[in-house]
């Protein structure tokens, strides 16, 4: 494998982009002939993990602030049925991009699909328990005797033993009830359970908009890196055609700094692209919140260090050492040279004062968070 496909490894100077466009451009000088604008754009294919959402609110940010056009680029953003489904459609190639939740990506690899990650969009996934502030469960071992509301087929599930384990909760003396999402958000409403588990910006939201108090207690915080969305291609097409697959990682990298930088104007741009997101009650104040959660997971010391969408190879080696112990024992490891890119990572870059300036917008969100 070439030096410039290892993780770590910096952009070239001209950015992709820019290459892009110039190929464009001179596509058609060679034939002579003065090409429309829109003639010289290329569609393509991008999905999201779910619905339009917070989480994935960079991408419609991308596409209207030009961000992807000015590299010819003409992006078709479909919402998604969940990362897993997300991860499968990119690495079979109904899509040529999309979003999906990095131990998703790691998970598929691990089953054998050709796809890797070229930019790391969020640092923490936030799966969490989820609790409200009289429950009385202050830490995780607090939980033991309790009732636990769970979905299996939530992608926190898998990795609730993992948590357990690493925060001295003892998994036998919890009663866990295996129930729909709907239900489950429901029974911790009724203290019917203690806690559930969960992704916290799922629901979080909705409790603090009805009246509730939630207290999130984040796997991440006992020595699990268990990322949020990252940006997917097939192995083929980044090794075919760099530049292009570059042109979308940087233009949602820009995206992503100006959602951390100006995030009312991020929600006006969501919402004139999603105008039915905005028809339920307290919408706006919703995705904020939820969209906090995702600027929130940015802030790490590797985006500061090494610039927006880098994957910190330490990290990604434990978490694919998380994914092969309890989401795919019985598969291949994947090769993380293969699979995690840092190809495009470096580009687009938060000077010290904007990351300080951004930090107070944080507040609320980090009350919630032990």
């Amino acid at each position: 494998m070439s030096k410039s496909s290892k993780i770590g490894t910096r952009p070239l100077q001209m950015t992709r982009r820019q290459l892009l466009g110039a190929a464009a451009m001179g596509a058609a000088a060679a034939g002579g002939i003065a090409m429309p604008a829109i003639a010289q754009q290329r569609n393509v294919t991008f999905t999201l993990p779910w619905v339009p959402e917070g989480p994935n609110l960079n991408t419609f940010v991308a596409k209207a602030n030009g961000y992807w056009s000015k590299a010819g680029l003409n992006v078709d953003i479909a919402k998604g049925t969940g990362s897993v489904a997300a991860a499968q459609a990119i690495g079979n190639g109904r899509f040529q991009f999309g979003i999906a939740a990095a131990t998703a990506g790691l998970q598929q690899a691990a089953l054998g699909l050709p796809i890797v990650q070229i930019s790391c969009c969020s640092y923490d996934a936030f799966m969490a328990l989820v609790t409200l502030s009289d429950s009385g469960v202050a830490s995780p071992r607090d939980l033991a005797g309790k009732k636990l509301a769970s979905t299996t087929s939530s992608g926190d599930f898998p990795f609730l033993p993992a948590f357990a384990a690493n925060a001295g909760l003892d998994l036998s003396k919890v009663e866990i009830l295996q129930v729909d999402p709907n239900v489950r958000q429901r029974l911790l409403i009724e203290k019917q359970v203690a806690a559930i588990s969960c992704f916290a910006p799922s629901v979080v939201p909705g409790y603090i908009a009805n009246g509730f108090s939630p207290k999130v207690i984040l796997y991440s915080r006992f020595n699990l890196p268990l990322f949020g969305n990252a940006l997917f291609t097939q192995q083929a097409l980044l090794e075919k055609e760099p530049e292009f697959c570059g042109a979308i990682a940087e233009g949602l990298n820009e995206a992503t700094k100006f959602v951390l930088l100006k995030p009312d104007e991020s929600l006006d741009i969501f919402f004139k692209a999603n105008p039915e997101m905005a028809l339920a009650k307290g919408a706006r104040e919703l995705t904020k919140l939820a969209l906090d959660f995702f600027r929130y997971s940015v802030v790490r010391d590797a985006a500061k260090q090494h610039g927006i969408g880098y994957a910190p190879p330490d990290d990604y080696k434990t978490m694919t050492d998380l994914v092969m112990k309890y989401v795919a024992p019985n598969e291949k490891r994947p090769d993380l040279e293969k699979v995690v890119s840092n190809k495009f990572a470096g580009g687009v870059k938060l000077t010290d004062a904007e990351w300080n300036s951004i930090q107070p917008s944080f507040a609320d969100i980090a009350k919630l968070l032990t």
